[in-house]
């Protein structure tokens, strides 16, 4: 048995790049960043922030999705399977490009709602947790 699966929660690195292949197969790329945050040893030594960036590749209706909907410095959700590949370059030197395949997205950051309906606005509306004593029943 073997599992090819991997969960990110980053921020987008530029605006998706989408192509469209023959009879109209969509396929997005973009990069996305996901960041260890710094901390300080008992010692006193400071441990920088490392950023990872992630090569996203989505196909057919998630690359339209995402065509609409992803922005540079969007915070996403990306499922999927890692992948890597090869290449020659201009040069005849041998690339290797390591890949995420999105199986699933879901998209973390908020718009602001235009002028709408209230139902609309409530929508949008970020969740406020009740306070304890609060409780209605």
């Amino acid at each position: 048995m073997s599992l090819n699966k991997v969960q990110l929660i980053g921020n987008v690195g530029k605006d998706p790049e989408v192509r469209y292949l023959d009879q109209g197969v969509a396929v997005a790329t973009f990069t996305l960043a996901t960041t260890d945050r710094g901390y300080t040893l008992a010692n006193g030594t400071q441990v920088p922030d490392r950023t990872e960036w992630h090569n996203i590749v989505l196909w057919r209706r998630l690359a339209e999705v995402a065509e609409k909907y992803v922005h540079k410095g969007d915070k996403l959700y990306i499922e999927g399977k890692i992948r890597s590949r090869s290449y020659d370059d201009q040069n005849g030197v041998k690339r290797y490009v390591v890949e995420i395949f999105g199986d699933n997205m879901e998209l973390l950051t908020t718009r602001p709602v235009q002028q709408g309906t209230a139902q609309q606005q409530n929508s949008q509306a970020p969740f406020q947790p009740r306070p304890e004593n609060d409780n209605p029943f």
